[in-house]
């Protein structure tokens, strides 16, 4: 560990130095600047196609578009989000949040002016909005990987709002996220802020919309399940939120009630983790931390994370991608650091996590990178632990995104470029079996399938 701490601290020195260099030279971080860092897999090829540059021997296909029909006769919808991939028996899965809201029912499944308002179970639909069904949403996809086509497409879950990220989970089922708080009677009928669980299947037909209200209300961005203990671990899009965990009464059964708490630094109450003021948390050395007990977690003034704070809970600047792999929890803070350029966190749990001994051995939370270098990661948003340890961040920052690659070691790369707009990628996830990258371009209303010689590339797997 002492050998990978400091390749990490040297690289984030050269880092800085390189920086300074570009200020002092007044130039910006310009797309022949941001190409040089081509890590393991070579240097980025323009796409004739003009949608991702990759690096050779890759290459991807279109899965689906917003405003596509699907095979359930409604619109593809738009701003495609976070996502998870399933194994299916017919192929892939693909579960996709869309983070659409009032007063963008033109991006939604029932078209601009509610045309297909009829085609769906009004049952079956969370919320009505001033101006009809409420636009956020999730939709299914199943995808054969093997012959690279989409095989069918439909609406999953209706009537929510900004369904932001989330989280898969280990009994084969998509937490989508609400990044809202809207509440009943601001511009629709009830109150927002929640998550829902999708079963990740094909057979077609909307998800029960049932909220789980007892993870809490809040501008919940992602989520992770501990494969092991089966907690839900959570990330709060504010710039003063919290992180949180939810631990369930039953195994499997988040709707059947739990415990809310929010990560506090053992000995540093109410630490202000952005770093913003100066580097007050070093990057590679592990903090002790406690879980607090939270009350009034339907929140109806907004307040759980000031609440929190107040009782010791740990700031974190935009919680906002969350991964499980390799045994701990990786989160991005997108506007952390320094420079408001982002963090990635690891939090490894504590081998008795959720229990009444843990304070003897308490799990343990790692600034894992914080670059503040725009050239390196600009503002990462959604993130995946690849099948060979390596993370993937999708950013969502100011002129060009890119995709970007962090070895275990703490080494960034880049992987991708958007070359279709200035969109930010979102959703990225692996195939079950390893053969593909899916990713989102959001704003453009692009979902991708990208394939290629992955691990074997990276020259970790034979």
């Amino acid at each position: 560990m002492t050998g990978t701490r400091q390749t990490r601290r040297s690289f984030l020195k050269l880092s800085a130095a390189t920086t300074l260099g570009f200020v002092g030279l007044g130039c910006a971080c310009d797309a022949t600047l941001r190409g040089r860092s081509p890590g393991p897999y070579g240097d980025l090829v323009m796409d004739p196609e003009g949608i991702i540059d990759l690096p050779r021997g890759f290459s991807y296909d279109v899965v689906a578009r917003a405003g596509d029909r699907m095979t359930d006769g409604l619109f593809m919808p738009g701003k495609q989000d976070g996502m998870a991939a399933f194994a299916g028996s017919d192929g892939t899965i693909l579960i996709c949040n869309h983070e659409n809201d009032v007063g963008q029912e033109a991006l939604s499944a029932f078209g601009v002016r509610g045309e297909l308002n009829d085609r769906v179970n009004r049952e079956l639909v969370y919320d009505v909005s001033d101006n009809g069904l409420c636009p956020g949403a999730t939709t299914t996809i199943l995808y054969d990987t093997n012959q690279r086509r989409t095989l069918s497409m439909h609406l999953s879950l209706a009537g929510t709002l900004r369904n932001c990220a989330g989280g898969l989970t280990p009994w084969n089922s998509w937490i989508t996220c609400e990044e809202t708080v809207r509440k009943a009677g601001e511009s629709c009928q009830r109150d927002h802020g929640y998550a829902f669980e999708i079963p990740a299947t094909t057979s077609g037909g909307l998800t029960p919309p049932v909220p789980l209200v007892e993870m809490g209300r809040f501008c919940r961005e992602a989520v992770a399940v501990d494969e092991r203990s089966g907690i839900v671990y959570q990330t709060e899009d504010r710039g003063d939120g919290l992180l949180y965990r939810y631990i369930p009464r039953v195994a499997q059964k988040l709707g059947a009630g739990g415990r809310l708490q929010a990560l506090a630094v053992i000995d540093q109450p109410s630490l202000d983790t952005g770093n913003a003021l100066g580097q007050t948390v070093p990057v590679g050395e592990p903090l002790a931390v406690r879980w607090i007990d939270l009350e009034d977690i339907g929140a109806p003034d907004d307040d759980l994370r000031h609440r929190g704070f107040a009782m010791g809970a740990a700031h974190f600047v935009r919680g906002e991608g969350m991964w499980y792999g390799e045994g701990v929890i990786y989160f991005a803070c997108t506007s952390g650091g320094r420079i408001g350029k982002g963090q990635i966190w690891k939090y490894t749990p504590s081998p008795h996590e959720g229990t009444e001994v843990e304070e003897k051995q308490p799990g343990m939370l790692e600034l894992f990178i914080e670059p503040n270098d725009e050239c390196l990661v600009d503002n990462a948003d959604n993130l995946v632990v690849s099948p060979w340890g390596d993370l993937l961040l999708a950013e969502d920052g100011l002129g060009e995104q890119y995709l970007v690659g962090v070895t275990p070691d703490g080494t960034i790369y880049k992987f991708g470029r958007n070359a279709f707009s200035q969109s930010e990628f979102a959703g990225l996830t692996f195939a079950p079996d390893g053969s593909a990258l899916f990713v989102n371009i959001q704003h453009s209303g692009l979902t991708l399938a990208i394939f290629g010689p992955w691990a074997q590339a990276a020259g970790r797997v034979g």
